[in-house]
């Protein structure tokens, strides 16, 4: 009988084991995936600066007041690009976009930061070198 219980304990000691070894198996994958997300959750897409930017296009057309839209667009794609790499990323997709957009008004896109009151790193220009952006 008491070969039959040292058995019997052996086994559940042993299944204990090898789910905790699970569970710690688990647990680091889910803290890796967090990690990792939050490497890349950060990085800003041309996609997301053009949505920003999309109610400032008659500004950047036609100058005047750019509307509360297009200067809270602005302000969200500046709160998004906080890494310089983001920063860089947002500069290179404005030039893109500018460059695609018939029709623009360089001077009213280099005005858009101060008519919105945002401040932003770098000029609103085709001339900036946005890998010198820090």
């Amino acid at each position: 009988m008491k070969l039959k219980t040292h058995i019997h304990q052996s086994h559940i000691t042993r299944n204990i084991i090898y789910n905790m070894a699970g569970i710690k198996v688990a647990v680091l994958v889910v803290a890796l995936m967090v990690v990792a997300s939050g490497m890349y959750a950060n990085a800003i897409t041309c996609g997301q600066v053009s949505s920003s930017l999309a109610p400032c296009v008659n500004f950047l057309k036609s100058g005047g007041a750019p509307s509360p839209q297009c200067c809270n667009g602005l302000g969200g794609m500046v709160n998004q690009a906080k890494s310089t790499a983001d920063k860089q990323a947002a500069c290179n997709c404005l030039k893109t976009a500018a460059k695609n957009m018939p029709g623009l008004n360089p001077a009213n896109a280099e005005s858009l930061p101060s008519k919105c009151k945002v401040n932003i790193p770098y000029k609103i220009s085709f001339s900036t070198n946005c890998n010198s952006i820090k």
